[in-house]
């Protein structure tokens, strides 16, 4: 097996936290490549991690990986899902997508406001894989009313845990990459990889 991966981000955050996971691989962003961003037309999940995976390694000529993740509300029949880094609006900030989530939740009490964050990754050997490794983790919990927590990013400070008692946003990074979304995809896909 192919020991370099694109990563088809540029987000160096993203890289490293991949990259402590899959050890045995080189991950290089696809800027290095100046590969052209895709957009995100699928209407899934699995759809878009799969469109981006493919355009990298069309553009690389690398196996790429890529990752699409979101929230999903059961109240909101699933929504922001897909749509969750633009739930406000195109170039709308995290706090913009939460304070929008915050107002649409207000009348739901806590108890029917169950979501889910959810990561799918795909990776493709070429770009026309008819078989791409497909790997996904989900991460259950419950959206709280106000905002608490200083770490993470995007609806971490308002995805409640119940098990823990503690917003995501209140976790250490090192606990929160163990047991998130993306922790226990990229878990599922080292399984595939091995």
């Amino acid at each position: 097996m192919n020991t370099t991966i694109v990563l088809a981000t540029g987000n160096q955050g993203k890289i490293r936290e991949f990259q402590a996971v899959l050890k045995q691989f080189e991950l290089l962003p696809q800027s290095d490549y100046s590969v052209p961003e895709i957009a995100e037309t699928g209407l899934s999940f699995i759809e878009n991690a799969l469109l981006k995976a493919q355009n990298a390694a069309k553009y690389t000529g690398k196996a790429a990986l890529a990752d699409d993740s979101g929230l999903v509300v059961d109240a909101l029949e699933g929504a922001p899902g897909i749509y969750s880094a633009r739930y406000a609006g195109i170039g709308a900030s995290d706090q913009d997508n939460l304070d929008k989530l915050l107002v649409e939740l207000n009348s739901i009490p806590f108890e029917q406001r169950t979501a889910r964050f959810v990561c799918v990754l795909a990776y493709c050997r070429y770009p026309a894989d008819p078989l791409p490794l497909i790997a996904q983790g989900i991460w259950e919990g419950v959206i709280s009313h106000q905002q608490n927590g200083e770490a993470g990013f995007g609806y971490d400070p308002v995805f409640y845990l119940p098990d823990l008692k503690c917003t995501s946003a209140q976790l250490k990074p090192e606990h929160k990459n163990a047991i998130s979304h993306r922790g226990l995809a990229l878990a599922d896909l080292v399984r595939q990889l091995s």
